[in-house]
Parts: C-alpha cells; sequence; structure tokens
C-alpha cells in the first residue's frame, strides 16, 4: 500500500536550544504543489541525493517547478518535476543564541613588565546565530538529526581561549590593568574570533569578557599593598599588628612577643637591690653634735647615746 504524499510541510521550534533538526517524513514523498510555511527565526534546507537543493527563509511556498528552480536542475527530478518526488527537509533555528559561556581551560601565558611572565584566567559570554544555513549545514552539522547549541557551544570555547591570550599580547596590557580594560578587550577579541565561526556560517553578534583572575601571588602582592596606602600611621600600624598577634593563639609572632616581656620580667628580677645613697661626711658630723646636745641635756640616756653614735660613725 502506497503511503500518501506530504501536502503540509511546516513545524513550530521543538526545543529553543535547537541548532537544527530534520523534519520527521516518514520516508514519504512530498506531492508536487504542497505548500512549505517557514515562520520567523526559521530557515528550512532541502537536501536531495546528499546534495543541497534549496534553502527557504520565512514565508509561504507553494513547492512547484516554478517557484523551485534549483531543485528541477538537481539529478533525479523526474518527469519534469510533476510528479511527487523525495527530499531531506532540514529546519534551522535561526535566533540569535544568548549568554553563551566561554573560559580559558587551562591559564593563558603572558608576559608582563612587572611579574615577567603570568598565567591569567579569563570568563565571560557570547551571542551568536546561524548566518548561513548551507555552509553551516556543509561545515558542522552535516546529516545529524537533530543538534543543539550545547554541543556546538563546547567545541567554540577552543577558538575564543587562545585569541584572548593574543590580543593581550598584542596589546600590551599588564595584568594589573585587564579590569580597566575590558571595553578594550571585547572590542579586540570579537573581530579577532569572528573568522573561526565565519567559516561554520556563524555570526558572533556580541562578546564580553566578564572577569579575568590574576595568580594568587599577585593578587596577594596587591593586597598588600593597597592595606599598606590605606595606613596613614605606620608607627600605630605597627603597635596594632603586635597586639593583635599577641591576641591569636599559637601564632609565632604573639609567642616571640610574650617571650620578650617575660624575659624583661626576668632581667628585672636579677637586678641587686637598690643601695642607699651615700650620706655626706658633714651631714655625720651634724647628726653627732645634735645627738650630744640632747645626752647633755639629758633628754637620752648614756646607752641610748652610745648605741646611736656607734651607728653614725659607722657611716663615715
Amino acid at each position: 500500500m502506497a503511503l500518501p504524499f506530504i501536502e503540509i510541510i511546516e513545524e513550530t521550534t521543538p526545543d529553543p536550544n535547537l541548532l537544527m533538526w530534520k523534519f520527521a517524513d516518514a520516508d514519504k514523498e512530498i506531492k508536487n504543489g504542497a505548500v512549505l510555511t517557514v515562520r520567523e527565526s526559521q530557515s528550512v534546507l532541502f537536501l536531495n541525493e546528499g546534495q543541497q537543493a534549496d534553502v527557504f527563509t520565512a514565508g509561504k511556498y507553494v513547492l512547484e517547478t516554478e517557484n523551485i528552480p534549483v531543485l528541477t536542475r538537481l539529478k533525479g527530478w523526474k518527469y519534469g518535476f510533476k510528479s511527487p518526488f523525495k527530499a531531506d527537509i532540514y529546519f534551522f533555528n535561526t535566533i540569535q543564541f544568548v549568554n553563551l559561556k566561554w573560559g580559558t581551560p587551562v591559564p593563558v601565558l603572558m608576559r608582563d613588565n612587572q611579574f615577567g611572565q603570568v598565567r591569567v584566567r579569563a570568563f565571560g559570554t557570547y551571542n551568536v546565530r546561524i548566518a548561513d544555513v548551507g555552509k553551516f549545514f556543509k561545515e558542522y552539522a552535516g546529516t545529524y538529526p537533530r543538534l543543539g547549541i550545547r554541543e556546538l557551544e563546547l567545541q567554540l570555547r577552543d577558538f575564543i581561549a587562545p585569541k584572548f591570550g593574543e590580543v593581550l599580547a598584542q596589546e600590551g596590557i599588564s595584568v594589573v590593568d585587564i579590569a580597566g580594560n575590558i571595553s578594550v578587550l571585547n572590542e579586540k577579541i570579537q573581530p579577532s574570533i569572528q573568522p573561526c565561526f565565519t567559516d561554520l556560517g556563524l555570526e558572533v553578534t556580541r562578546f564580553t569578557v566578564t572577569s579575568a583572575t590574576l595568580p594568587e601571588e599577585v593578587l596577594k602582592h596587591y593586597d598588600n599593598v593597597t592595606g599598606m596606602n590605606m595606613v596613614p600611621d605606620m608607627n600605630k600600624f605597627t603597635q596594632f599588628n603586635m597586639a593583635n598577634a599577641m591576641d591569636k593563639e599559637n601564632n609565632r609572632v604573639a609567642d616571640a612577643a610574650q617571650q620578650a616581656i617575660a624575659l624583661g620580667v626576668m632581667l628585672n628580677q636579677m637586678k641587686p637591690a637598690a643601695q642607699p645613697e651615700p650620706i655626706q661626711q658633714e651631714d655625720v658630723t651634724s647628726r653627732l653634735k645634735k645627738l650630744k646636745g640632747l645626752f647633755d641635756a639629758e633628754l637620752i640616756t648614756e646607752a641610748e647615746y652610745t648605741t646611736k653614735k656607734e651607728e653614725l660613725l659607722r657611716l663615715l
């Protein structure tokens, strides 16, 4: 039993992430005079006997000889295109695919005037769309029954990462100035990578570097510099750091500070007791005279006089 002919060819996009999908024809032949409807943001490609026959953009088409001159020139169109014919039909999603991710799989090695050779990581986004359906089918899609943007995205990353390193080198941008030159990088990288996309029938509509990650040692250096620039009084800064370090347990600076304090205390304890200042000879003589006056006035006993006199004489 012969299968019925295809009279209407149209489809809504089944998945917004699809780049291309094959029209399910169940091996049916297309009726002469069949109607093809291509919606906005779609394109349709006819493939006959392995050859591209024609590409249709948005619109409504009646598939007759007068409307499809390319089809009539292909081999295999029997009976002057008056009878049903067989063709593979592929739909393409021609919208912009936005916010695709790219990044450097490994750090990009670049030469920097201040730090020498430095490895930099970068990440960003880009938008892309199919610009040439025939070239995209021939150079990339082939005869996949369905092709999504995610499969393509993974392969496109390999085009972008090397170009990022090239532009950095050509522009002479130092690692610390990358953040301030994002717009320059975007403008330079997009036209640089476009030829790679053009070869696949694609167009990059937007390219963005969202971040560039510097090596840990570079970040640490500039964190220290920034911290020092924020301190107006270096003496207070040093005292603060010492006090802060002493509050932290298991800290070598704290241990050293505490050991220094303990040593100071120990040295103070080891000092000999302070000796009384020597009494001048004139002072002793004066005190002896006063002592004799007290004895003569009978204000002290002879024993008291004798004992005190001996103490004063030992001071001479």
